[in-house]
């Protein structure tokens, strides 16, 4: 399966004018989809050699730590498509992707694209989802951090709680978050994340608007208990969600950048909250109520554009309210086979494919990624406390 080098094939075409003109024909303006399930003729950008790749392009790098001067490693109009199972016919057949796999009408293991064409597509990706992605699970930071800043004004007097009835609420909402973690995946994986997910953003923006009518201790714990269990299995359904576009390599900086989200919703909550709390006496009700009310109401919007803005797929971007959808056929196809090139497994399954027993027991006992769980359940420790406590403590000290 390795690539000839470049050099013997120049010389053989050099010496052989047929053999060049065949080759210059391969990089000819269009290339015939005819073959695939959904046929389609796509223009393509020449592309000066249809030689694999064997790995992901790096496209800079640094030529010197302090000047960081960025240096371009390849050619945009040179093939980037990188090898996998598919180009070997006696593996295709294995990993081929199901009949029901909801992108296989654009799958092509043939078809051939530039790193220019990539980087455009993997841009208008991040404008399209990733963005999107951002603001969805800054809306859930949103909800989730205001009761501490809830607790620089009244709250707790006001429902006749002291800092043990806090306490069990942090609790309260922990458990049923973590509770509602596996639970809220299998969901996910049965509806679509592009459906489960803004239902859970309205779920969870609603019980957070209501907390403006909290009445006292029994009323704050069953807030707290459905707030953790709407907003648990969020943070995987999105993760599985921009799976369906990025590749291995991307996904991590792209995830980098998800968590950058939440510190900078963060921020801006704390203008946002600054000022809501100045609200106090209004209709003569408390600032903390209309907090959790306007913010409630804010998330709301967001859950309620997400039904609109997260399409399925790929492929599944055409709609009523989008006649004309986000790629052409042209990146339907890069975008499909690029991905599956990169992951075969990702064709086992459609996105409306729930998962079986069977699957779920052979992931627990898959222990190399036991270690990983335990980080998962650790990381967040040493953060949370001042998260929780730091304004009350802040307003306790007066």
């Amino acid at each position: 399966m390795s690539p000839q080098p470049a050099k013997s094939e120049k010389d053989s075409s050099a010496s052989d004018p047929l053999k060049k003109e065949e080759k210059d024909s391969k990089t000819s303006s269009t290339t015939d989809l005819s073959d695939l399930k959904s046929p389609a003729t796509v223009t393509t950008t020449k592309a000066k050699d249809d030689t694999l790749v064997d790995e992901e392009p790096t496209p800079f790098r640094w030529t010197n730590w302090l000047l960081r001067k960025p240096v371009q490693k390849y050619d945009p109009d040179a093939i980037s498509t990188r090898r996998s199972v598919y180009d070997d016919p006696a593996l295709a057949e294995y990993y081929w992707p199901k009949s029901d796999y909801e992108n296989i009408h654009r799958f092509d293991p043939d078809a051939r694209w530039t790193y220019g064409e990539e980087q455009k597509l993997v841009r208008k990706i991040d404008w399209k989802v990733m963005l999107w992605a951002a603001i969805s699970f800054s809306a859930l930071n949103l909800d989730r951090g205001n009761l501490s800043q809830a607790n620089t004004d009244n709250i707790l007097p006001d429902l006749n709680m002291n800092t043990n009835d806090y306490n069990l609420g942090n609790t309260v909402f922990r458990l049923a978050f973590l509770s509602a973690e596996l639970p809220s995946q299998l969901v996910s994986k049965r509806l679509g994340p592009d459906v489960w997910i803004p239902i859970q953003m309205c779920g969870w923006s609603i019980v957070t608007a209501g907390q403006f009518w909290l009445t006292g201790r029994t009323s704050f714990l069953l807030c707290r208990a459905f707030l953790g269990f709407l907003q648990g299995g969020f943070i995987p359904d999105l993760i599985l969600y921009l799976s369906y576009f990025y590749t291995k390599n991307e996904l991590p900086i792209r995830l980098s950048l998800f968590w950058m989200s939440m510190n900078v919703c963060s921020i801006l909550a704390s203008f946002l909250a600054f000022g809501v709390l100045r609200m106090r006496g209004i209709l003569g009700k408390a600032g903390w109520r209309w907090l959790f009310l306007v913010e409630g109401l804010l998330t709301l919007c967001i859950g309620i554009a997400t039904f609109f803005k997260m399409p399925p797929g790929p492929t599944q971007t055409k709609t009523w309210y989008r006649p004309k959808g986000w790629f052409t056929d042209r990146e339907e196809v890069i975008a499909v086979s690029r991905i599956l090139r990169d992951d075969p497994s990702k064709g086992d399954m459609h996105n409306r494919e729930a998962l079986t027993l069977r699957l779920l027991w052979k992931a627990i006992l898959d222990y190399d990624l036991w270690p990983l769980y335990i980080i998962g359940l650790l990381f967040g420790i040493p953060a949370t406390p001042p998260a929780q406590y730091l304004t009350l403590s802040l307003r306790n000290m007066g």
